[in-house]
């Protein structure tokens, strides 16, 4: 039969209920009862020299109090003497202290409410406490199992990390002898386990996390299998802890949110607010030489006590700092995930870490690579939405801010050694930077949060109707007849020409004094080929389009600035000028309610010319006695004429008709740069005054007045 190792100076085999001191000379193991050390003085001890290696080494040395990664705060009653972190006396004035209720922050759905949609429209911000696990989409062992199960699915050999929590240190056991500690009606110190990660054990067919966990994971959705870094497995975490365990505030490593479900016993969380002050004072606190004499919780504004009980589960979102006190033996399970409602945070929490130079032990396992993975992600989701005009969500837009700011740091020339090894070889970091920065500019010159055009002008203030923005919409998408995805493909806008396409929808449309709109309009922004508008020119009781064309307008409202707005009655046809206007207009492409000109014809109708060189803008000319006055009568109806059509407009029609029915796609920014094209194109000279730039030129063809106003 094997021998039993024997220690310390009475030479009995190890006991897990009694405290044990290693010297460092002779490496041999001591009960802190037989060499006279108690076991809440033993983290003071820099260098232990047993009874016998005293003789010949010296006395032991005593270690300076430095920083210690969890410590408590406060002063003994009786002595004046900071109060140790974890101790008896710790766990006491804390239990009698008053905090309050976390019930003022938290959000308590049940389970089948808790959703990703629940979560988008409250950016997942507050804790989230279930009261029970129904609808959760959770599976878990039945109430009475116990840690002695624990160890039937995983093993007693298992060797675990454990926590000392009066000494406040860590320790390495297996899972055999914690059972045997946590099973022993007399224990004589405090240990708990929060570490025991059993992914790849056969606990794990018992564990499913919550769906909502599921759903939201980076490592579960987009991390790939083919992957030559190792997976991280932070999912599935069993924490068994006895009576008076006690974890001191912190966050939870890569700023991952965590969900908790206690199966029997009970925790008591003190939750603070990820604010940028406590984030500031949580980081000085953490670095500073006297954390062990300070209560963090006394230092910010609020923290709250919230008690999970047997069978809730509570769900702590990114960078809430926090601590956990354990009031009774308890099991519990629980899990780290990160997530793209809060990628801001989890990254500033990542950065607290390095800067705190926190041991690799203690981070999150291939936080950056993991960041690459989204990055790529979060790169073809863009692409996707804008190719269905689509505009992804504000916190995706935000989050994808920040991490490509992360990318720009970790792979500049003075860091990139420091985070190259952690690049997946799939990734072209440059080219992947380069293209999620295009995105975003592409979104952010888009209006935020719409899926299609209506909705679009809904939230510029931009109102539909005869002759308005949204009637210029429409009848650029009729003229289209294609899926308006078609037209993203369309070449961006020079910058030139994309200034002047929004000078002129600002013109186009000036802010309404009114007092019956609700809101005023506003330019609408260009983004790429497929954004550009209609622009309108009014001839007589017809509004003309480039895209397209209103057949009939009852009234214009126009503004000037610093005025009331004017308002004049359109001028009525009479059946037969009605009947003329459709017969010259016979062979134009159009439907139902437009009309669209040709693009190839360079003439104008030589009436509709004439009339636009006599009209003037009556608001705008002064009075004056040599002006020639006309009769205000209504025009006099007369016969159709016969004959009358101009062949070469017809002829351009007919050819533009043709040519749009051949077209992939359309543009109506293509439109304009058509007409900026061929107006260009008449004359190979110097540009006139007034006909430099590509605004000018455009307000050239539009007929617009240099004061921005239409001319009609």
């Amino acid at each position: 039969m094997a021998s039993v190792p024997v220690y310390c100076l009475c030479r009995l085999p190890y006991d897990v209920t009694r405290f044990m001191i290693e010297c460092d000379v002779c490496q041999d193991w001591f009960h802190g009862s037989c060499v006279g050390v108690e076991e809440d003085k033993a983290a003071d001890i820099d260098q232990y020299h047993c009874p016998n290696c005293q003789v010949t080494h010296g006395p032991s040395v005593s270690k300076c109090r430095k920083y210690c990664r969890i410590c408590i705060t406060g002063v003994s009653r009786d002595s004046g003497r900071p109060v140790k972190t974890g101790s008896a006396q710790f766990v006491r004035e804390l239990r009698s202290r008053t905090f309050p209720s976390a019930d003022e922050v938290l959000l308590k759905p049940t389970g089948a409410q808790l959703t990703v949609e629940f979560l988008e429209e409250r950016s997942f911000s507050v804790p989230v406490l279930v009261l029970r696990k129904d609808g959760l989409g959770m599976n878990l062992p039945p109430s009475s199992f116990s840690v002695s199960d624990v160890e039937h699915y995983i093993g007693a050999d298992k060797e675990i990390d454990v926590i000392d929590v009066i000494r406040q240190a860590d320790l390495k056991m297996k899972l055999g002898e914690f059972v045997e500690y946590y099973n022993s009606p007399n224990r004589d110190r405090v240990l708990n386990v929060i570490s025991l990660e059993f992914s790849d054990t056969r606990l794990s067919n018992l564990v499913e996390t919550p769906k909502i966990v599921r759903k939201l994971s980076w490592v579960e959705n987009l991390w790939p299998e083919e992957s030559i870094f190792e997976r991280p497995n932070v999912q599935k975490y069993c924490l068994m802890g006895v009576k008076d365990s006690y974890t001191d505030f912190h966050i939870d490593f890569g700023g991952t949110s965590v969900w908790y479900h206690v199966l029997r016993g009970e925790k008591i969380f003190y939750l603070i607010r990820p604010t940028a002050a406590n984030l500031s004072l949580f980081e000085r606190w953490s670095s500073s030489s006297n954390q062990n004499e300070l209560f963090f919780g006394d230092q910010v504004d609020m923290c709250y006590r919230c008690s999970l009980k047997q069978g809730n589960t509570l769900f702590i979102p990114t960078g809430w700092i926090h601590a956990v006190l354990t009031p009774v033996d308890c099991l519990a399970f629980g899990g780290n995930f990160l997530h793209s409602l809060n990628i801001d945070m989890q990254l500033r929490a990542y950065e607290i870490e390095k800067r705190l130079s926190t041991a690799d032990l203690f981070r999150f396992p291939n936080f950056e690579t993991v960041c690459w993975y989204v990055g790529k992600h979060l790169l073809d989701t863009f692409r996707g939405l804008r190719e269905n005009r689509r505009h992804p969500a504000t916190y995706l837009v935000h989050g994808a801010k920040a991490l490509n700011n992360a990318f720009r740091s970790w792979t500049r020339k003075e860091s990139l050694a420091e985070h190259e090894h952690e690049i997946p070889e799939t990734i072209k970091t440059q080219q992947l930077v380069k293209d999620l920065a295009k995105e975003i500019r592409l979104v952010e010159v888009r209006v935020e949060d719409y899926t299609t055009d209506e909705e679009m002008l809904a939230v510029q203030g931009v109102k539909g109707g005869a002759g308005g923005i949204l009637d210029l919409l429409k009848a650029s998408k009729q003229v289209a007849g294609l899926d308006s995805a078609l037209r993203y493909s369309m070449p961006p806008a020079s910058p030139s020409t994309r200034d002047a396409i929004q000078g002129m929808l600002s013109m186009a449309n000036p802010p309404s004094s009114s007092s019956s709109s609700s809101s005023s309009s506003s330019p609408l922004s260009i983004s790429g080929g497929g954004e550009m508008l209609g622009l309108m020119k009014e001839k007589g009781g017809r509004a003309g389009w480039i895209s397209g064309v209103k057949k009939s307008e009852k009234k214009t409202t126009f503004q000037r600035p610093g005025k009331r707005p004017v308002k004049r009655p359109a001028r009525h046809l009479s059946d037969e000028e009605s009947l003329d206007e459709q017969e010259t207009l016979g062979t134009c492409f159009k439907d139902s309610d437009y009309v669209y000109p040709s693009l190839e014809s360079d003439e104008e109708d030589h009436i509709n010319k004439s009339k636009m060189k006599r009209k003037r803008n009556w608001d705008d000319t002064p009075w004056s006695p040599k002006a020639r006055v006309t009769p205000t009568l209504p025009k006099q109806e007369r016969p159709v004429r016969e004959g009358a059509r101009v062949a070469s407009v017809e002829t351009g029609l007919a050819a533009a008709a043709a040519k749009l029915a051949q077209q992939v796609s359309f543009c109506p920014e293509l439109t304009v740069r058509y007409l900026l094209k061929v107006k260009c194109s008449e004359s190979r000279k110097r540009p006139k005054k007034g006909l430099a730039t590509a605004k000018q030129r455009l307000g050239k063809i539009l007929k617009i007045h240099r004061n921005g106003k239409l001319l009609l």
